[in-house]
């Protein structure tokens, strides 16, 4: 059983990766907006909790999100957790140490997915999905074979995501290094952050991150 954090900016593909872990070794993805969203519905006293914060529109505490992770690891055997978004700052890590050091987890490795910026705002920009399948497309490097016409399902749905222009990207860039690179130099210190090339084939990063996972 191997734990794992993606750490990367906007676009430097963690969901696709995670997603294929998640296929390919049985492991469990930990996307914080996922869980708050189950949880609101889930009944839980924990659930209420979290409705309840954001039915009042407020920000969902560390001390809740921390909670509702230690309800998912508690007594699972499976092929181990990817925690994806969270941490976010370096309370938050020292917050995930101390869980992971109380349940008796260990974090086993963190793998930044290293992006250069202006590469990024290209891959970012041209992407599109289909709103029926999800199939996701770029402009240039993966355009759908007919013009406006999902590969897979055939629809005609193409969309963009709003935020998916230079300067709302740029933002959300900007963002990522003020309040979540900091968490690199602290895996760092740690001896426990590995690196891969984001931007490279989704094959060889596949294939790069199953090489630092199986060293684990």
């Amino acid at each position: 059983m191997v734990n794992i954090i993606l750490l990367g900016p906007p676009g430097a593909g963690k969901g696709t990766q995670a997603k294929r872990l998640v296929e390919e070794r049985g492991m469990v993805q930990l996307s914080t907006g996922d869980m708050l969203r189950e949880a609101k519905t889930s009944g839980t006293e924990m659930g209420n909790r979290v409705a309840e914060v954001m039915a009042r529109g407020e920000l969902v505490t560390d001390e809740i999100v921390i909670g509702l992770i230690e309800e998912k690891i508690t007594g699972h055997a499976g092929g181990g957790f990817i925690f994806d978004g969270f941490p976010r700052t370096l309370k938050q890590a020292d917050a995930l140490a101390e869980l992971m050091n109380r349940t008796g987890q260990t974090l086993d490795a963190v793998i930044e997915m290293q992006v250069d910026d202006a590469a990024l705002v290209a891959r970012i920009t041209g992407r599109f999905t289909c709103g029926n399948c999800g199939e996701v497309y770029h402009e240039v490097t993966r355009p759908p074979k007919v013009a406006g016409v999902c590969d897979v399902c055939g629809s005609t749905d193409m969309r963009k995501r709003a935020d998916d222009n230079e300067d709302a990207l740029k933002q959300r860039l900007m963002e990522y290094y003020k309040k979540t690179s900091p968490l690199i130099g602290y895996y760092y210190a740690k001896n426990q952050l590995s690196a891969v090339d984001g931007l490279a084939e989704m094959d060889a990063v596949s294939e790069a991150i199953a090489s630092l996972l199986d060293k684990a």
